[in-house]
């Protein structure tokens, strides 16, 4: 009797163990999964600027190049507007991201152009700074996917002074909506060239601190490989102390 007591009891530590064990190679496999995500993602980035040849910025409406990357330039009209997107890191300072909107001549929809980073106060004073308004307006950049929103809770963006909007996510339908804007937003924004050319007029050459990162503020694919096999050791450990343990106990039941 003792001894089937004992049988059940290794057999329901065993069972818990796997089921440890198993929840920890899961998380294992998330954190490999978003690694190859995002390897992808540089790789998709990487070729579009090894082929820096400009795409028309139609091409921002483009629904299966939603999630793609290609270098593109062109004209249209900056409007009189400029939304901040706040909690934006660079080389570990704090600060706000700007974006202009931009009426292309050759689309049919609004696009958002991420004219840099900019330095936030102590006092969190938004910068001075706003996007130079004005027709013709060339540009040019990475089409990339807009910064992912989070987690969604509290209004999108905060009216300030002077046309400007302080937005904690970047919704593009909301801030259709809050500057009035007649057409849709397209589902991929321009990140300027951060080189500075002779002859850059408008937000060209007016905008902030400009850079190509593709994974601003989140993990590079090497931390999801280290968190990976962090996980993957935790489940080895857990069948391993188990097997310790069921060995132990058979010494002693003899």
């Amino acid at each position: 009797m003792a001894v089937n007591i004992g049988a059940r009891r290794l057999l329901g530590w065993w069972l818990l163990a796997l089921l440890v064990a198993a929840g920890f190679a899961q998380l294992g496999r998330w954190q490999l999964g978003r690694m190859h995500e995002k390897q992808a993602m540089l790789a998709a980035a990487s070729a579009a600027l090894d082929h820096a040849h400009p795409q028309p910025l139609l091409l921002a409406s483009a629904p299966a190049r939603v999630q793609g990357y290609d270098w593109a330039a062109g004209h249209g009209t900056l409007l009189d507007a400029t939304v901040w997107l706040d909690g934006q890191q660079r080389d570990g300072r704090v600060g706000v991201r700007q974006y202009c909107v931009l009426l292309p001549d050759d689309g049919a929809q609004a696009l958002l152009v991420d004219a840099g980073w900019w330095l936030l106060a102590g006092d969190r004073q938004l910068p001075q700074a706003g996007c130079p308004a004005g027709i013709g307006q060339a540009v040019r950049g990475l089409l990339a996917p807009p910064p992912t929103p989070g987690l969604a809770h509290g209004d999108a963006l905060a009216e300030q002074a002077g046309k400007r909007w302080l937005a904690s996510r970047m919704d593009l339908p909301a801030v259709a909506k809050a500057l009035g804007l007649r057409v849709a937003i397209a589902p991929r924004v321009l990140r300027l060239d951060p080189r500075r050319e002779p002859g850059d007029a408008g937000v060209m050459a007016a905008s902030g601190e400009r850079d190509l990162d593709i994974l601003p503020n989140t993990m590079p694919p090497e931390r999801h490989l280290g968190y990976a096999v962090q996980w993957f050791g935790l489940a080895l450990t857990v069948l391993v102390v188990a097997g310790i343990l069921t060995s132990r106990m058979k010494k002693k039941a003899k």
